[in-house]
């Protein structure tokens, strides 16, 4: 038996699901008969104050006895406090949102209960539906409008937003809830939040849910100065421990000593890793040599010393099984990944459902798809996706339809589905839990980069693991991979710093709908209430009292370095800016080659010799075609020397890359014969060998780009004026040296502190003063005047709000047809992912309407970023041209197949970007311009059908 099991065992006889450590804390530490008569006293009244409060008749009503945090901050709602929660995923929060809205009923009053997402809000309205009635209970999601007027209502925080600049009536609200509020951090959507916190009256109070965050202090202290009132309850318990495991092969290990038990939990709860021994025997199984032997190989465990073999994602579903660890939640950090995972565990025949449970499975699934047409059924992989759901496995990600992943999420919840392979979207406030957690990697995409995964994300994630009144234990499991050391796990495991750091900013919108009530110096005076300023405010004390350390460390380094041959200091502050301008230029070098790669690769044709660098070895490959992957990026297949295939990418080629030469290849299934490769291979080798090649053009520094960088006139200006600089003909100069490049990286540091300190005072209001230059220069603003413009951009919310609101100003939409404005306009909606390219360029055969209407929106987005350059301000993001067609196509009524056939998007991508193209049309409908508001009205109509019209909740 492993040691999961045994353990899991041991710890089932010992504790019982709904058990708290924390329950008893309101006691008292001793026995009654310990205390005073006096104290026996206080306490019987306290006692009988609780037992009068609404607090106490609501937890009656529960199936479980609260936790002292969860009894602590109902207390504190029922006084009419704002509270800020701060828990682990699991432990109960929710709860005190629900108190919250209980207790507006009970006074006759209203809650608004606020999400980040829709889904969310979807899963609480039908919860507090089944809680508290239908009849008092409502849903807004900016194009779901269900019983708006009763006393309980659940939306998307954006659309409480919205409420508050239209002057929606707020007299009957008692209290709002927002939950997920760490996702103020959130860069495009965080803001939103703060907006709620700062413009709320302040007679409403605020319970604030956030998953464990380590400034909590710092947050609530905020809120207490913004709103008046914040008690910050703060729990860092899971009410179900987590287990922190790795699986190498098919073994499963516990990252902590057996024997350090009791220490692997505080571990696991936030403590220093110091506190827990690492597992000797995991220690011992990641530390063996890789093996040698071939996949296919049967003998490998025989052989001494050689490493267990990589865990697939069958073989590790087999382990997870045995080890009665399921249901699970698999993290992998890409979306083809998941649907990759699904198909290898068909491949595999592994089936975890009963028939019994399979045709229950398939009745539901086939229920829940009945209006999806037979044309669609091929392009959403529907027959696969139920096949996987009858064995027992599901992706679940953002590409899916939202009635797929809802499926999905009620048949896990039911417990017939037990492995779900999930992004990290997943993790972002769905009720989903799972006995076990598996993180694949410890390394995802960022968009940009591959980066190591945060105590935060890493928490976020394993916080799924535990299902509170089911298990006793939650476990994390995270893959060796051949490479993963057990200490990168203990390390994020114990970790504990992960604040929240605001994301707010002052935006268009937002401003003029601020200046339509205050003056300037008001809406900066308010502006610089927000937590950005907060922050910053509190980061420029600590800056400051860093800049006055590195002035007396920068004062006893000077005196060190005096020379009689010239001013030491102004030289070796010289060399110290000559050592980071050749720094940049080796940077820009690098950036300059990998960008003429990929210009290479763009344009290569089959048949072409490439030379490639890395330092001063050259490659040479010649090109086949380009493979797209199912995210849509495309990758260049090339035939090495060798005869292989190898993937290139513009990476690969930090030294440059270049064509020299041509060859005739075959085409089409030809290139998959081992022979016809080994051919081109070999024929590729005879030219590189021949000399009958282009030469590569080197530098001198061996790299075959030849362009110069930008920082070669300041590096050759630089050295001329060292090697004329007095110190430099000094005898002593180099005793000078270690002193004085001390000193100039001090001095450096000083000044690049004092910057800080400069941006970081008053930051928000610059950026406020800043906009209101953009808005009066494209007059939207005339002095305090929000002018009849400026009115109209006050309905208009989003991330491109001020170039819709000038294309719409300036007449560009009037002429279109409803199904040209929707097309058009979402453009002004739609972003391409990271990996891929924002295209400005429509696709063909629009119209002439749409090509007219879309270059009069370019002329609209370049006099917005033009006024913004001019100011110095960030720039409004770039239409995108990338849902065009596809937008067009379905307003036309077409399939969902026909849709996407013009586009790389995924359905359920595709349905999320219609819904925010509806929400933009709803937006436009609220704008004095009747004729293009009409049009608005009939073009967001003409998007309601099929997937898109489908009721999601």
């Amino acid at each position: 038996m492993s040691p999961a099991r045994r353990r899991h065992r041991r710890r089932s006889q010992s504790t019982q699901p709904g058990e708290s450590a924390d329950s008893s804390s309101f006691i008292g530490a001793g026995s009654p008969h310990d205390l005073s008569p006096a104290q026996r006293y206080a306490a019987f009244l306290n006692e009988q104050r609780a037992a009068q409060s609404v607090r106490y008749q609501w937890t009656q009503t529960l199936s479980f006895t609260p936790d002292a945090f969860q009894i602590h901050a109902m207390d504190a709602v029922e006084r009419g406090e704002c509270v800020l929660v701060a828990a682990p995923t699991g432990a109960g929060k929710t709860v005190i949102g629900e108190f919250a809205t209980h207790l507006a009923l009970a006074h006759g009053k209203r809650c608004f209960y606020t999400t980040p997402i829709k889904a969310l809000s979807n899963q609480k309205y039908l919860d507090f539906s089944r809680r508290f009635g239908s009849d008092n209970v409502g849903l807004l999601t900016g194009d779901t409008s269900i019983n708006a007027g009763a006393p309980i209502i659940v939306m998307t925080t954006e659309v409480l937003r919205n409420m508050i600049y239209a002057g929606a009536d707020l007299r009957e609200l008692e209290s709002v809830v927002l939950d997920e509020v760490h996702y103020l951090a959130d860069r495009f959507r965080g803001p939103v939040w703060e907006e709620v916190i700062i413009h709320l009256p302040r007679r409403i109070s605020i319970v604030a849910l956030s998953a464990t965050v380590s400034n909590a202090e710092e947050f609530g202290a905020w809120i207490r100065e913004v709103r008046g009132t914040c008690d910050i309850v703060v729990s860092e318990t899971r009410p179900v421990p987590l287990y922190q495991h790795m699986m190498v092969g098919d073994e499963i290990f516990d990252v902590y000593a057996p024997s350090q038990r009791s220490s692997s939990v505080r571990a696991s709860h936030g403590s220093s890793v110091a506190l827990a021994k690492l597992n000797p025997e995991l220690i011992a199984a990641t530390s063996q040599p890789r093996s040698r032997v071939g996949r296919g190989s049967r003998n490998w465990s025989q052989e001494q010393h050689v490493a267990r073999p990589r865990e697939s994602r069958p073989s590790t579903l087999i382990t997870l099984d045995r080890a009665h660890l399921l249901p699970a939640i698999t993290f992998v950090f890409s979306r083809a990944g998941c649907e990759d995972a699904v198909r290898q565990i068909l491949a595999a025949r592994i089936v975890l459902t009963t028939r019994e449970e399979a045709d229950q499975i398939r009745r539901y699934a086939e229920e829940a798809t009945l209006a999806v047409s037979a044309e669609d059924h091929a392009v959403l992989g529907l027959d696969r996706w139920i096949r996987g759901l009858e064995r027992g496995v599901a992706a679940h990600h953002a590409g899916l339809l939202p009635i797929m992943k809802e499926t999905v999420e009620q048949l896990f919840a039911r417990g017939l589905v037990k492995m779900v392979y999930a992004t990290e979207t997943l993790a972002l406030g769905i009720n989903m839990p799972a006995r076990t957690v598996v993180i694949e990697s410890l390394r995802k995409w960022n968009g940009a980069e591959h980066v190591q995964l945060t105590p935060g994300e890493y928490t976020q994630l394993s916080g799924r693991a535990g299902r509170r009144g089911i298990d006793t234990e939650g476990h994390s499991v995270v893959l060796h991979q051949g490479r993963v050391a057990p200490q990168e796990v203990a390390a994020l495991a114990s970790k504990r710093t992960y604040p929240l750091v605001s994301a707010f900013h002052p935006t268009y919108n937002m401003v003029v709908n601020l200046l339509e009530h205050l003056t300037r110096a008001q809406t900066r005076d308010l502006l610089e209430t927000s937590f950005a300023q907060y922050q910053a405010d509190g980061t420029v004390v600590r800056l400051a009292q860093h800049a006055r350390a590195l002035e007396e460390r920068e004062r006893e380094l000077a005196a060190k370095i005096h020379c009689d041959h010239g001013d030491a200091r102004e030289y070796f502050e010289l060399r110290d800016r000559l050592s980071r301008v050749q720094k940049e230029s080796a940077k820009t070098r690098i950036a300059d080659a990998r960008e003429e790669a990929r210009s290479v690769l763009v344009n290569a044709r089959p048949g072409d010799i490439l030379a490639y660098g890395r330092g001063r070895k050259i490659t040479y490959a010649v090109f086949a075609y380009m493979t797209e992957t199912a995210s849509g990026r495309r990758i260049p297949q090339v035939i090495g020397t060798d005869g292989k295939w190898h993937a290139l990418d513009s990476r690969d080629a930090p030294g440059g890359m270049q064509v020299v030469g041509h060859m005739t290849i075959a085409g089409g299934s030809a290139l998959r014969r081992h022979k016809e490769r080994i051919r081109i291979g070999d024929e590729l080798h005879h030219r590189v060998r021949s000399g009958t090649l282009d030469t590569p053009r080197r530098r001198s520094d061996g790299q075959l780009n030849d362009r110069g960088s930008g920082g070669e006139d300041e590096e050759a200006t630089l050295q001329t004026a060292i090697r004329h600089h007095g110190v430099h003909r000094c005898p002593e100069r180099e005793s000078h040296a270690r002193a004085g490049h001390q000193w100039a990286r001090v001095h450096r540091e000083r000044e690049k502190v004092l910057e800080q300190v400069n941006n970081y005072t008053h930051t928000i209001a610059q950026e406020f003063d800043r906009v209101c230059q953009v808005l009066e220069e494209l007059e939207f603003l005339s002095g305090e005047t929000v002018t009849d413009k400026g009115q109209q951009l006050r309905r208009v919310f989003g991330e491109r709000d001020l170039i819709t609101m000038e294309a719409v100003t300036s007449g560009a939409w009037d002429t279109l047809s409803p199904a040209e404005l929707a097309a058009v306009i979402s453009g002004c909606v739609y972003e391409s992912r990271a990996d891929e390219t924002m295209p400005l360029t429509l696709p063909a055969g629009v119209g002439p309407a749409i090509d007219d209407a879309w270059e009069r929106t370019l002329e609209a987005m370049e006099r917005v970023h033009a006024a913004e350059e001019r100011v110095g301000s960030d720039l409004t993001p770039s239409v995108d041209a990338g849902l065009v067609g596809a937008t067009l196509a379905w307003a036309h009524g077409s399939s969902l197949s026909t849709a996407l056939a013009s586009s790389d998007i995924q359905g359920g991508d595709f349905v999320r970007w219609i819904r925010q193209v509806m929400d933009a049309l709803d937006q436009l409908r609220h704008i004095d311009r009747p004729a293009l508001t009409d049009t608005a009205r009939q073009a967001r109509q003409l998007l309601i059908h099929g997937v898109v019209s489908w009721s999601h909740l």
